[in-house]
C-alpha cells in the first residue's frame, strides 16, 4: 500500500495515533514469537503498559483471528474481524464494551487501526499486491522484548516480596516461641505479652497481600523485639562474664566438695547426701528462693567450658541458653532420658538448669547407671529446693583441670 492513514474512522484522532508510523518490512524482526507466550508475558507485566486483564481478554480474541501462531517473518500482521464477530469470540461481551477496551490498546501502543475509507475491515487484492484494513498486530509484536523483559522485572520483584513473607513468617514463629519460652526463663515479665501480640498482630497482617514496603517495616520490628528477648534471656550469661576470675574461683573452692559428696551417692542410689558445710549450705539457702530456681547462677561459657563432649552430639556453636536447651534436647533420647522426666525436671528446675544438668550427665555418662533415675532423683532434690546445678559443673571443671 502507497500509504498508511493515521486517522481512525469517525473519530477523533490521539497522541496515540500520530505515534503511528509506517514502518518499512526491513525494520520488522525477523524472529517469529509465539503469540499466546507474549500474551503471557503481557498478562504478568500488565501494569507496566497501563492495561487491565479485561483489554488483554480482548486482545486474546483479536490473537485468534491471527492463523500463525507465531508472529513474525510477515510485515503484515492484520486481522480484519467485524465487532460482531469480535463480540463472538468474547462470549457474547457488549460491542460498546469491546471497542472501549480496543481503544485502551491502541492508547497502550499494542495495536494499530488502519480504517479503510469507509470504516470497514477487509482484505483487497490488485495483483499481487494485497491490502488489509483491520487492526494491526505489528506494535505488539516489535514490542515483544520489552515485554519480557518487564514481566521479567515483575517476576523479581514478586519473588522477593514471597522471600520476605517467608522470613517475617518464621521470625513471627520465633518470637511466639520465645515469649513462652522467656515467660519460663523470668516469669511475670510484662515483656512476654507484648511480644504475644506481637506476634498475633503478625500473624493476622501475613493473611492479607502486603507490599514490599509493609513486609520490610514488619522485619526491622521483629529484628528489634527478637534481639530485646534474647538479650533478656541470655542476661545472666553476659552478667556472669563481666565478673573477675577471683568469683570464680571462689565459687570453684566452695562448691567442689559438694559435688564430689553429692553426686555419686545419687548414682549409686543412696538415699541423701552428707550434710553440706557452712558455704554450701549458703549456696543451697540462695537455690531455694523461687525466683532465682529459674535463672541459672553459672556463666554459660562455662558450662560448655566443662562439657566438651557435647561438641560430639552437637556440632552447632551455643552462644545462648536456648541454644543450649535445643542441644540437650536431642542428646536425651539418646541417653536414654524419657519425655515425662525431661519435662518433670523442666517443671521443677526450669529449662535452662535442666539442659545444664542433662549435657553434664552426658559427660558422665559412662558412670551413670540410669540416666533417667539419676535425673528423677536430681529432679526431687530440686523440688525440695535442695539442688543447684552449679556444683555439678565445678565438679566437671575440677576433674578436668586435674586431667
Amino acid at each position: 500500500m502507497e500509504y498508511t492513514p493515521i486517522s481512525p474512522f469517525m473519530r477523533p484522532i490521539s497522541h496515540a495515533h500520530l505515534r503511528v508510523i509506517e514502518r518499512p518490512e526491513a525494520s520488522v524482526p525477523g524472529k517469529p514469537v509465539n503469540k499466546w507466550e507474549l500474551l503471557r508475558e503481557l498478562s504478568k507485566a500488565q501494569a507496566a503498559f497501563g492495561v487491565t486483564e479485561r483489554d488483554l481478554t480482548v486482545l486474546q480474541g483479536l490473537l485468534s483471528f491471527f492463523p500463525d501462531d507465531a508472529l513474525g517473518g510477515n510485515a503484515e500482521m492484520v486481522v480484519f474481524p467485524s465487532n460482531k464477530t469480535v463480540c463472538e469470540r468474547l462470549n457474547g461481551m457488549p460491542c460498546s464494551t469491546m471497542r472501549r477496551h480496543l481503544s485502551r490498546l491502541v492508547e497502550a501502543g499494542l495495536l494499530m487501526r488502519r480504517d479503510s475509507p469507509n470504516g470497514k475491515r477487509y482484505v483487497r487484492k490488485h495483483g499481487d499486491e494485497r491490502v488489509t484494513f483491520g487492526f494491526d498486530l505489528c506494535p505488539l509484536y516489535c514490542r515483544a522484548e520489552e515485554i519480557a523483559r518487564a514481566a521479567e522485572a515483575v517476576r523479581e520483584a514478586e519473588d522477593r516480596v514471597r522471600r520476605l513473607r517467608e522470613v517475617v513468617s518464621l521470625m513471627r514463629r520465633d518470637l511466639a516461641a520465645l515469649a513462652e519460652f522467656g515467660e519460663e526463663m523470668q516469669p511475670r515479665l510484662g515483656f512476654w505479652d507484648q511480644l504475644r501480640d506481637t506476634a498475633a498482630l503478625t500473624a493476622r497482617a501475613l493473611r492479607r497481600k502486603l507490599s514490599l514496603e509493609d513486609l520490610s517495616a514488619y522485619r526491622a520490628n521483629l529484628e528489634t523485639l527478637l534481639d530485646h528477648a534474647r538479650n533478656l534471656i541470655d542476661g545472666p550469661e553476659a552478667e556472669d562474664m563481666n565478673t573477675n576470675d577471683a568469683r570464680f574461683e571462689r565459687h570453684h573452692h566452695n562448691s567442689n566438695k559438694d559435688s564430689i559428696d553429692f553426686e555419686p551417692a545419687l548414682e549409686e542410689g543412696g538415699a541423701a547426701a552428707d550434710a553440706p558445710d557452712a558455704d554450701t549450705g549458703e549456696i543451697e539457702a540462695k537455690v531455694e528462693e523461687p525466683d532465682t530456681r529459674r535463672v541459672p547462677k553459672i556463666p554459660l561459657h562455662l558450662v560448655i567450658a566443662g562439657c566438651p563432649s557435647l561438641k560430639t552430639f552437637y556440632q552447632s556453636d551455643i552462644r545462648h541458653w536456648h541454644q543450649l536447651f535445643d542441644a540437650a534436647c536431642q542428646v536425651r533420647p539418646a541417653m536414654g532420658i524419657s519425655a515425662s522426666a525431661w519435662e518433670e525436671a523442666q517443671r521443677c528446675m526450669g529449662p535452662a538448669q535442666a539442659s545444664i544438668v542433662v549435657v553434664a550427665m552426658l559427660e558422665r555418662f559412662s558412670e551413670i547407671k540410669s540416666p533417667g533415675g539419676y535425673l528423677r532423683a536430681l529432679t526431687s532434690k530440686a523440688a525440695a529446693g535442695e539442688f543447684s546445678c552449679g556444683p555439678m559443673v565445678m565438679a566437671l571443671m575440677s576433674r578436668r583441670n586435674a586431667a
